[in-house]
Parts: C-alpha cells; sequence; structure tokens
C-alpha cells in the first residue's frame, strides 16, 4: 500500500466545505422525502387505504437505493482513475436535477401516473449520485491527513446531523404556521426548492479546489473496479457489515416522525422536535468521536459504542411506548444519534478507507458503504413498517436496532483482524 504523502500545511477549509456541502445536499434531500413523507403520499399515491398510499411512498424512497449500487461502481471508478474532485463535481450535479424535478413535479391529481412515475426517475437519478457521493467525499476527507483521518472524515457525518436539523426545521416551522390545506397544496414543495439553492453553490465550490495528496501522489489504476473484485471481495463484505448498524440506525431516526404521527399518534410538531434533537446530536459529536478515535483507535470507540447500542435499543422503544411524550421523543432520538450515529458510524468513513489501498480505496469504500444502503439502510423504513404491520409489536424498530447492531459488531471485529485500527 503507498505510504501516504505528509499532510499539507495550507488551509484545508475550502476543501473541508466542497466535500461536506454536497453531502449536505444528498442527506438533506433525502431526510425532505423522508420527513414529508405522509404528505407526499397523499400528492403522488393517492388510495383509499392510507397505509397503501404510505407503503407505496416509502417503496419509492427506497427505490433510490435499486441504483446506488451502480452509482457506486461508476463514480467511484471515475474518482480512482481521474480523481477524487471531477467525481465531486459529477454527483453534485447529478443530485440537483434529480431535486430539481422532485421540486417542481405535478402531483397524480394533475397528471396522473406519470406524477409516481416521474418522482421515481427523479429519486432513481439522485440515488445513482448519492452511491458515489459517499465514497469520493470520505476518501476526499480521509486522504487530508493521514495523522488525523477520523476526524476528518467524521466532519461528513457532521454534516448529515446539520442537514437533519435543517430537514426537521422545516418540517417543524411549515407544520406550525401553515394548515393542513396549504402544506398539501404547495407547502410540502418549500424545502425542496430551498435545496436547489444549495446545488449551483456546491458544484461552484468543487470545482475549484485542489485534488487530494494520496491522489496525486499516486499512481492511479487504470482498472480499480477489476483490482478491488480481484483482490479485496471479502474487506467489502467486511466493510458493509460494519456499515451497516449505523446506516439502519439513521434510517429509523429519518422515519421517526412518520413512526410518531402513525405509531404514537403525536402531531407533526412534536415529531419534528424529536428529529430536531436528535440531528443536533448527530451534528456535534461525530466530531469527538472522530478525535477520539484518532487517539484511541476506531475499533475501541466504535465497540464500546455498539454494545451500549445492542443492549438499550429495545428498552428505548418501550421508553417510549410508555411515555409517548414530546420530552420521550426528542430523548429516543437523541439517545440514538449519540450511541448508534455520532460514535459508532462517524468513525465507519476511517474503517474503510483502513480497508483499501488509495489505487481503489473510492471503489472499494463506495461498494462497501452502498451494498450496506442498498440491502439494509433505505429499505430500513419499509422494513420496521412492515415488522409492525405483521408482528403488531410497535417496539420493532428496537429489535431491528439490536439485531444490527450485533452484526455490525462481528464485522469490526473481522476488520481488526484486517489491519484496522
Amino acid at each position: 500500500m503507498p505510504t501516504s504523502p505528509p499532510p499539507r500545511t495550507a488551509s484545508r477549509t475550502r476543501e473541508v466545505v466542497a466535500a461536506t456541502i454536497g453531502t449536505f445536499f444528498e442527506w438533506y434531500d433525502l431526510l425532505i422525502y423522508g420527513t414529508f413523507a405522509v404528505v407526499i403520499s397523499h400528492q403522488f399515491f393517492p388510495a383509499s387505504n392510507p397505509t397503501v398510499g404510505l407503503f407505496l411512498t416509502l417503496l419509492t424512497f427506497a427505490s433510490a437505493y435499486l441504483v446506488r449500487p451502480l452509482g457506486a461502481v461508476l463514480i467511484g471508478q471515475y474518482a480512482d482513475r481521474s480523481g477524487r474532485k471531477k467525481a465531486l463535481v459529477l454527483s453534485a450535479g447529478l443530485m440537483l436535477i434529480g431535486t430539481l424535478i422532485t421540486g417542481i413535479l405535478p402531483n397524480y391529481e394533475s397528471i396522473g401516473v406519470a406524477a409516481p412515475a416521474l418522482l421515481v426517475a427523479a429519486r432513481l437519478l439522485q440515488g445513482f449520485s448519492a452511491g458515489g457521493e459517499f465514497g469520493s467525499a470520505n476518501t476526499y476527507l480521509a486522504e487530508q491527513n493521514p495523522r488525523r483521518r477520523a476526524f476528518f472524515a467524521s466532519l461528513q457525518f457532521s454534516t448529515t446531523g446539520l442537514a437533519i436539523v435543517v430537514a426537521a426545521t422545516f418540517g417543524f416551522v411549515l407544520n406550525s404556521v401553515l394548515a393542513p390545506e396549504a402544506m398539501n397544496a404547495w407547502g410540502w414543495r418549500v424545502p425542496f426548492l430551498f435545496g436547489l439553492l444549495i446545488g449551483p453553490v456546491a458544484l461552484y465550490i468543487r470545482q475549484g479546489i485542489a485534488e487530494s495528496p494520496d491522489f496525486e501522489a499516486g499512481p492511479a489504476t487504470a482498472h480499480p473496479l477489476r483490482d478491488a473484485l480481484r483482490h479485496d471481495k471479502l474487506r467489502m463484505l467486511v466493510g458493509a457489515g460494519v456499515v451497516c448498524a449505523g446506516n439502519v440506525a439513521s434510517y429509523v431516526n429519518i422515519y421517526m416522525p412518520t413512526y410518531a404521527i402513525t405509531q404514537l399518534h403525536l402531531p407533526p410538531t412534536a415529531a419534528f422536535a424529536g428529529s430536531i434533537a436528535g440531528g443536533l446530536v448527530s451534528t456535534i459529536f461525530p466530531m469527538v468521536a472522530g478525535i477520539l478515535a484518532d487517539r484511541f483507535g476506531n475499533v475501541i470507540v466504535m465497540s464500546c459504542s455498539i454494545i451500549v447500542g445492542i443492549v438499550i435499543a429495545y428498552p428505548l422503544f418501550l421508553l417510549l411506548h410508555a411515555y409517548p411524550t414530546v420530552g420521550t421523543l426528542a430523548l429516543i432520538q437523541a439517545v440514538i444519534g449519540l450511541v448508534f450515529y455520532s460514535f459508532y458510524y462517524a468513525p465507519v468513513g476511517t474503517v474503510l478507507t483502513q480497508l483499501f489501498p488509495a489505487s481503489r480505496r473510492t471503489i472499494g469504500s463506495s461498494i462497501s458503504y452502498v451494498a450496506s444502503q442498498t440491502f439494509f439502510g433505505g429499505i430500513t423504513p419499509v422494513v420496521v413498517l412492515t415488522m409492525i404491520d405483521v408482528t403488531g409489536n410497535p417496539m420493532s424498530p428496537g429489535i431491528y436496532l439490536s439485531v444490527m447492531g450485533c452484526v455490525g459488531l462481528f464485522s469490526l471485529l473481522v476488520s481488526r483482524r484486517m489491519g484496522v485500527r
């Protein structure tokens, strides 16, 4: 594996902003869709049974994950072959197009079946973009300083937490000031249109950044995918296992506003208040986890966190149903954000960079991350809704979190035997 070049002495502010603003844009759009899933179901999937409409909306949310592997492969290869910077520009541009389509798309009443069809097309385009976004941004950040990989990689996860806060704040404010009729007519489009202001800024900033030090040190491989499949199959599988617990927890938190409304029968403003609490925790504490991981090692920090998460996941939902209040909801989402997201998930980025050499680091990280997202992450709301419907147990999200936590812990211990610290 090539030795990393010495860290740059110049300010990395522009590089950090360039990598993280695209991540914010990606997650903000995904979160807005999840946050307004109930309203969107009325607009694009009218059905006599509200559960069916919501189920179709969540399936559309999950459809983006069908093409994430393709985006991970194509954009990941592009990043390893042509540079991290070019891949970051490409993914931001594609995400912008998908957000534009979603924000201006007429509803089912106006154009019939074309509305859900175009909505699915927009989600697929965004899924393709997001498939390459994580690997490119994570690799770019982690390669800025080999002695502070975990901290720099954690910034991407803090940015995601900030996206949670902004998306949930939109949900809280709009549901507070708009009547349900206005929300259904046009209010749900406002946050999507706000996202269109972010996309051009992300493109502009990314076009002016320098390439990452590790990529410049080279040499780049001409066939990163072929080489990764030849040498790194087990490492990609282990990487996907490490990622799964964190991304399942992330999507449980994304689903919580819908869960609070449909299962706890809380008003929308209360549901979004919980997401704001979880988002604030997920904005601040990933950086703390990154600092600790650089000092004590990723495996130690993540193992301690996920063991706690496995133990407390189900009791958290028992507590929530015993006391279904705004305060309890905010507490539960904050704890999930702290344990599963900040101290387990945030160091995942640097674990993935340690699993693969620089010449195929983006493609390996992208496939690991997106494979986990495809099979575990994006379908989490659908899985949880199905578990609740089949078992009649509204605490099912806690069971799912604990099971995925066990998978993550086992994979993390295997990664340690592969040289991850």
